[in-house]
């Protein structure tokens, strides 16, 4: 579940980076010199970007946040580094210690 989650996540990241750089950096439509005439004007293409850009964000902030939930869950599980050291110390044969 882990894998997917860090999958997707990757994912959102390229598809995010890839709408911010169709965006120009005026805040609005694409910086790639759409003329006027064309059936959708600058400005709602703007829109759809910038709702477009929120949405991706939103999914890429959840799916952070569950990453972090799970192996949070999983770390609670396991034992700390300093623990797990001492048990395997305390399965090795012991040098005798001279008197």
């Amino acid at each position: 579940m882990e894998s997917l989650l860090i999958f997707v996540n990757i994912a959102l990241a390229i598809i995010l980076v890839f709408i911010i750089l169709l965006q120009r950096s005026e805040g609005g439509a694409l910086g790639l010199g759409v003329s006027q005439d064309n059936f959708t004007s600058a400005r709602s293409v703007g829109t759809f970007l910038t709702k477009f850009t929120s949405i991706v964000a939103a999914l890429f902030i959840i799916c952070s946040i569950a990453i972090v939930a799970i192996s949070r869950d999983e770390l609670r599980e396991t034992q700390s580094v300093l623990e797990k050291q001492e048990e395997e110390n305390s399965n090795l044969p012991q040098i005798p210690q001279s008197k």
